[in-house]
């Protein structure tokens, strides 16, 4: 089983839960917007307004060195990653774990941790986070920000905010 990244047809966006269109036929198009920031770009597949609250589910495709959150941790949710391209770099609580193609893991809630692409290809994701707390305005306000940076040093205060407002603490060091 494989999950093909998002991709582009007639200037629209397609899901891995969908096919390219067929003559005569009608298909699912991903109705969320893509969110493209610095090396990283997100798609919301599952909302919580979708799923009740019970769950959010994103793709995302990291390049190569791309500038990733710092070592945090979020108290209410879980994440479950599945690596769908690629491979990517999780350390978790200290230990460091890389996910290749077809693999996953879970951070449980609590756990401190961040992810990197350390290779020299995109590395893509699927992840799905549970109570569905973690919402589509926290990527559009951080890519805003690091967009406007346009290369430069981004505003750290104004990233700062914006994961507390979204209940996830940066872990200093």
């Amino acid at each position: 089983f494989m999950i093909k990244p998002l991709y582009s047809m007639d200037r629209r966006w397609y899901s891995p839960f969908t096919n390219p269109p067929i003559e005569g036929k009608s298909m699912a198009i991903a109705t969320k917007s893509l969110i493209k920031g610095p090396g990283i770009d997100v798609q919301f597949l599952v909302d919580a307004e979708d799923s009740g609250g019970s769950t959010t589910a994103f793709l995302a495709r990291v390049a190569p060195g791309a500038h990733t959150p710092p070592a945090h941790h979020h108290a209410d949710w879980d994440e479950t990653v599945y690596c769908t391209e690629g491979t990517m770099t999780y350390t978790i609580d200290g230990e460091r774990r890389d996910i290749a193609q077809g693999q996953a893991l879970c951070v449980r809630r609590g756990q401190t941790h961040k992810f990197e692409n350390l290779t020299d290809a995109d590395a893509w994701m699927l992840v799905v986070s549970t109570p569905g707390l973690f919402e589509e305005d926290y990527f559009l306000s951080v890519a805003e920000i690091l967009n406007a940076a346009a290369g430069g040093p981004p505003d750290l205060a104004a990233l700062l905010e914006v994961q507390a407002r979204h209940g996830v603490t940066v872990v200093p060091g």
